[in-house]
């Protein structure tokens, strides 16, 4: 039997501020090709599914769509609920949507409810562990302990239990777990979001050890934890942390003896990252710059003063510049005031109060026609305040 892993999809999310529809509409499509191609007979989505607890309509539709097709190629699904979903509205009809062969698991009851399918000489039984929320569910486990280590270590004694029972049958059984946390050992990206402060919400892999193979969902970089627990991250890139990432999904090919091979395959970029770094001028000329002029960039200018309309003249030459800063060089060895308040101190008139406080906010000193305006504007308000 052949499984693809794939999690972390976050419909409906922008990427600072653009839309990322058909960037997931397009990647979506090349999982659907994969599922055909490699006669993929479950898909496995691993947690996040949407991107908030309300998904806005367009992503709802999406989902929708891609359901549909999935179907459509005869392969199974089983969807597990990931921090960013709402439970409770990812599960709504998951009773009715099970005799279509679309299974969702977003609650601690289905947990022990496994996706069971005949594969002749052997039996897969799917587990998912939907995202356990501690304090939400430590009574209804048995935890004393509100700790994310506690309540998957509860929950995975309980499928436990309930797998030796499967076991018992005439065939072997190739057990897969599904889960979305943060698993010991993996390494995270900047466009996840936390599950709690400090190093609580790290789970130790070794949990997953009595499973064949365990499909993770949370962090975005596809990644080996060990050799049968595994994230496949995101299909698509959320933050520029991700720019060097090969995203791609896992397909699992099982027998009678259990996992028979893990192979990577990799998904096309419908839109490449660019992190560029230097002077504006150098920017807009250098040839070697050529492939990011279609990409999403993230510019960080070197020049000694900001340049004046930073974003449109950088745009120019890549239009899709979603992150401007500023970092000019030398900057080291210049000496600067202690703080901003100890720079106003030093100013001996309004106008320079003024003028520092342009300088202070974009990092460039006014020009004389800004410097004329300035002393325009106060000199007109001192007149107005006269008159009175």
């Amino acid at each position: 039997m052949r499984l693809l892993h794939t999690s972390d999809w976050h419909l409906g999310r922008t990427f600072h501020g653009a839309s990322l529809i058909e960037a997931q509409r397009a990647v979506l499509q090349e999982i659907i090709d994969v599922t055909i191609n490699q006669q993929v007979d479950v898909v496995l989505i691993s947690g996040d599914i949407y991107d908030r607890a309300l998904p806005h309509v367009d992503a709802v539709q999406l989902c929708n769509w891609v359901l549909r097709e999935l179907r459509a190629t005869g392969a199974s699904i089983v969807i597990t609920s990931g921090n960013h979903d709402s439970a409770s509205r990812l599960g709504f009809g998951a009773d009715l949507l099970d005799s279509a062969g679309v299974h969702i698991i977003a609650d601690t009851q289905r947990m022990l409810q496994p996706v069971l399918r005949d594969a002749g000489d052997h039996q897969v039984a799917i587990y998912g562990i939907p995202y356990l929320e501690p304090r939400m569910v430590m009574e209804r486990l048995g935890v004393a302990k509100a700790s994310h280590e506690a309540v998957v270590q509860a929950a995975i004694a309980q499928i436990d239990e309930h797998l030796e029972q499967q076991r018992a049958g005439q065939k072997p059984v190739v057990s897969i777990a599904m889960a979305h946390l943060f698993a010991a050992g993996g390494i995270g990206s900047d466009s996840e979001r936390e599950l709690s402060t400090g190093n609580l919400d790290v789970v130790p892999a070794e949990l997953f050890e009595h499973f064949d193979y365990s499909a993770l969902g949370h962090l975005h970089g596809r990644q080996k934890v060990k050799e049968h627990v595994r994230y496949s991250g995101s299909p698509l890139a959320y933050s520029f942390s991700e720019a060097t990432q090969r995203k791609g999904v896992w397909l699992i090919e099982t027998s009678a003896s259990g996992i028979e091979s893990i192979e990577e395959i990799l998904l096309p970029v419908p839109k490449k990252l660019a992190i560029l770094k230097g002077k504006l001028a150098e920017l807009l000329t250098d040839p070697d710059l050529e492939s990011a002029v279609g990409a999403w960039c993230q510019v960080t200018l070197t020049d000694s003063e900001r340049p004046a309309e930073a974003m449109a003249t950088i745009r120019t030459r890549f239009p899709d510049t979603v992150v401007l800063n500023f970092a000019p060089e030398g900057t080291g060895e210049k000496e600067q005031p202690a703080s901003y308040a100890e720079r106003m101190a030093k100013a001996t008139s309004t106008e320079q109060v003024v003028r520092d406080f342009v300088e202070h906010v974009r990092e460039r000193a006014a020009d004389d026609p800004e410097r004329e305006v300035i002393d325009s504007v106060i000199q007109a308000t001192r007149e107005a305040q006269a008159s009175q």
